[in-house]
């Protein structure tokens, strides 16, 4: 099963392919049953569209919409893996009775934890709302929990006194929670923050993820959101998963992971409905190789030795040829024709006599001798070779197209300012796509070996200003299309004294 990896989807479906009891921790943020626009987050068709799926009815829609997805859930967690399902009080209390109790049973309920914040807080005709719960269940009766994981430690004085219970060697370790969590919120002017209104704290997770779960063990979020989960399991030396429907969401927690990754992070992968040409046609040929063949259905061969060019095969051994290019022209043909029979003289005859393909060859296109040669041995031999595109196998889309303005603002930057060589640039975004323009993103001290570490995640117009030293900069601005698709404009600036481009 591949891992850490963000896949765009609806998580009904993706969690139907995923094989049972292979996950063992699984956290999920579902949208509150709140009958309210403001659950529309991110605003993008994929949102917007399981927004309208889960309020076509009411209380009783919303809970059937979401069992099925959590009856999936229970049948990819391991035996001794936990689930926690963070909801409110609109509909904690069915959705204990009629999903959690009926799918894990009432036996395997361990907990509800109560997380109280220092914010927020609207009175609910008599009392203020100022909490969440978060059902913990477990498959069976046997579960990880790491309790001295999660110890919070004394404080060392109590009014002005030292706590007695600190000097005691019993006690230093610190305290295991119950289940009444007092952590904090995002607030405004965290470091935390990503602009994603109900984006949760990061120990808030680091608690979860800690107690139950182990080093290289498997987190699901189903409802990726702003990206927690999956940005404190990376950190946690865990595997993930994340799934949403949103583009938004998987590209923001893209760039989240992308900004935290350093030399010694796991690489991560990202799933989208269709896939860019150029990013597909200029990868890394064998990982590319091992792929696509993967998506056609079929093993690819990892030993890369004596294979007669062979690069995998199907389930039933057929094989499988790869080239990672254009207008595959007729030679490819004779050398693969002559290659499969030495590969399996006995397998070549059988899917002959049967007449099925003797193999399959993946290309971006194929030339004009190829198709002919192919139509021949079909024709007059009574020989079927596949010549399957790309395309047949992944949607492919064309990225989107940037192009970027700078107007320097020097009657704004003050007197001061302008003696020290310090200029303030605006930045105008222009992007076009088929698929149409989600959102612009920013790296205002861009680094090519670093990759692009966004500062500013989300920008709905295009439009930035910000100051800058004497000296060269780089500036990176990312447009996103509603494909999830996207491209890359890096500018080079020199400040001194006035402000040149060179790109």
């Amino acid at each position: 099963m591949s891992v850490n990896k963000l896949i765009l989807g609806d998580n009904l479906e993706i969690l139907k392919t995923i094989e049972s009891e292979t996950i063992d921790l699984i956290y999920l943020d579902p949208p509150f049953f709140s009958n309210r626009n403001y659950e529309v987050i991110w605003g993008d068709e994929g949102e917007v569209r399981s927004f309208q799926d889960r309020w076509s009815g009411g209380m009783d829609h919303y809970i059937g919409w979401l069992k099925e997805r959590v009856a999936e859930m229970h049948r990819i967690l391991k035996p001794t893996g936990s689930i926690y399902l963070h909801c409110d009080r609109h509909a904690n209390a069915y959705i204990r009775v009629e999903i959690l109790d009926k799918i894990f049973g009432i036996k395997n309920f361990r907990t509800e934890i109560i997380w109280s914040y220092d914010w927020g807080g609207r009175p609910n005709n008599m009392w203020a709302s100022k909490h969440d719960t978060i059902m913990c269940y477990t498959k069976s009766s046997t579960w990880i929990f790491n309790p001295e994981d999660v110890r919070i430690p004394y404080k060392t004085e109590i009014k002005g006194r030292k706590n007695p219970l600190v000097s005691s060697e019993k006690f230093n370790k610190g305290k295991i929670p119950t289940d009444v969590w007092e952590i904090s919120v995002i607030h405004a002017m965290s470091p935390e923050r990503i602009g994603y209104p109900t984006q949760k704290p990061e120990a808030l997770l680091e608690r979860i993820i800690k107690a139950s779960s182990n080093e290289g063990d498997i987190v699901l979020d189903p409802f990726v959101g702003g990206g927690t989960t999956v940005a404190v399991a990376d950190k946690l030396n865990r595997k993930w998963i994340g799934i949403d429907q949103s583009v938004q969401a998987v590209k923001v927690t893209e760039m989240r992971l992308q900004k935290q990754q350093d030399l010694f992070s796991n690489s991560f992968s990202v799933q989208l409905h269709k896939y860019d040409y150029d990013t597909l046609r200029n990868a890394n040929a064998f990982e590319f190789e091992n792929w696509i063949i993967g998506q056609f259905g079929g093993t690819s061969n990892t030993k890369q030795r004596n294979d007669l060019g062979l690069d995998g095969k199907m389930p039933d051994n057929t094989p499988i040829q790869v080239k990672r290019s254009d207008n595959i022209g007729r030679n490819v043909i004779d050398n693969f024709f002559s290659a499969v029979q030495r590969y399996d003289k006995k397998l070549f005859d059988k899917n002959m006599q049967e007449q099925k393909p003797v193999g399959y060859i993946i290309a971006f296109s194929f030339g004009k001798g190829a198709v002919e040669e192919v139509a021949r041995l079909k024709l007059k031999e009574n020989i079927i070779i596949e010549l399957i595109t790309v395309e047949k196998i992944v949607p492919i889309a064309k990225k989107p197209t940037i192009f970027v303005e700078i107007n320097e603002l020097s009657h704004n930057v003050g007197v001061t300012l302008a003696v020290a060589n310090i200029r303030e640039i605006e930045f105008i975004a222009t992007g076009q796509s088929e698929a149409g323009v989600e959102f612009f993103s920013w790296d205002f001290n861009y680094n090519s070996e670093k990759g692009f570490k966004a500062d500013v995640m989300i920008d709905k117009e295009g439009k930035q200003r910000t100051k800058f030293k004497a000296g060269l900069h780089h500036v990176a601005v990312k447009v996103v299309d509603n494909d999830g698709l996207e491209s890359v404009e890096v500018i080079k600036l020199k400040v001194n004294g006035a402000v040149e481009r060179q790109s």
